[in-house]
């Protein structure tokens, strides 16, 4: 026979167990649709992706208990069709994971839906904000350049190369910040005694016959570099734009980590993946009742120059050691 006090402790037990289910019942499950625009397999995209996940968890939303990601992958083919099914799952935030062509295709899907995007480079001057500080509509998120910017890419090229007098300027002409950040890089060329020329990213095979053809018009083999603005098709495309430099024996100077990582010369620019971190802070607080009208569009807080040694030498270049003091990480 089952004695008195362990029958009252079953019985206490067994009192909690409707009250624990209901709890986890009626938690409520909230939903965020993100839009990467870059192939499902790109360790970039995954990289950016954990970021932004692992930050959630810290905050205390667990995808499949309190919270539900739904991410949808897209090309710049299908890129409307997949903001347009996100939308349509009335979610609570969506982020736009991949700069200009993701704020713009989720824009078109939805004026009501919260909008958190990164890696947007002029979020008023495309239309997103009505200004950095008061965002006004369903959009806010994370600068990750000033166009100005874009002329220290130039700067830092004569810095490791001195005789580059030509460059040939990788931008993607469909969006407004490919046409801003080559026209920052020609204000400053003059000074500077390059002469620049653009570039078209749209996709690999363009971009081969493009960069062929500059380095076949040059009068010498040493005088040529590369700028590579950053883009979603610059990062699509990052490996062929790589194998290009180092074929043509092309100093480049790119917008993010990287691409030194793959195998390039030297870049400057965010540390990307914090940009996702704190896009998570802004979910996190628009999922707790704050609207994405009144969070302020932030810019980037520290700026990172990456130098690949490997490449360097590979390309006969020496880099200075003034430079190299200032590198805050070096390839080896």
């Amino acid at each position: 026979m089952m004695r008195r006090r362990e029958f009252i402790t079953l019985l206490g037990g067994a009192a909690g167990w409707p009250l624990v289910a209901r709890a986890q019942q009626t938690e409520r499950v909230r939903r965020v649709g993100v839009l990467v625009n870059l192939a499902e397999n790109d360790a970039e995209g995954q990289a950016r992706m954990s970021a932004f996940v692992q930050t959630l968890q810290q905050l205390g939303w667990s995808d499949g208990r309190n919270l539900r990601i739904d991410t949808r992958w897209a090309t710049a083919d299908d890129i409307h069709r997949h903001a347009a099914e996100l939308a349509a799952l009335a979610p609570d935030v969506l982020l736009a994971a991949t700069g200009t062509a993701t704020v713009a295709a989720l824009l078109q899907a939805t004026r009501t839906v919260p909008i958190v995007f990164a890696l947007v480079i002029d979020p008023v001057g495309a239309g997103f904000v009505a200004s950095l500080a008061r965002p006004g509509g369903n959009a806010t998120g994370f600068t990750v350049y000033e166009y100005r910017m874009s002329g220290k890419w130039l700067e830092l090229l004569k810095e490791i190369a001195p005789g580059v007098t030509r460059a040939a300027v990788l931008r993607d002409p469909a969006i407004a910040s490919g046409i801003g950040q080559f026209g920052a890089v020609q204000i400053v060329a003059p000074s500077l005694g390059v002469e620049v020329s653009p570039v078209d990213v749209r996709d690999a095979g363009e971009i081969e016959r493009a960069v062929t053809a500059f380095v076949r018009g040059a009068h010498s083999a040493s005088n040529s570099g590369l700028i590579v603005t950053a883009s979603g098709s610059a990062t699509s495309h990052r490996q062929p734009i790589t194998a290009l430099a180092a074929r043509h024996r092309l100093p480049a100077v790119y917008g993010s980590r990287y691409f030194v990582a793959g195998g390039g010369l030297i870049s400057y620019g965010p540390d990307l993946n914090d940009q996702f971190r704190r896009a998570a802070g802004y979910v996190d607080r628009i999922l707790k009742g704050e609207k994405p009208g009144d969070l302020p569009v932030q810019a980037p807080t520290k700026y990172e120059v990456v130098i690949n040694l490997k490449t360097a030498k590979s390309l006969d270049i020496t880099v200075p050691d003034t430079l190299l003091a200032r590198a805050d990480e070096v390839i080896e």
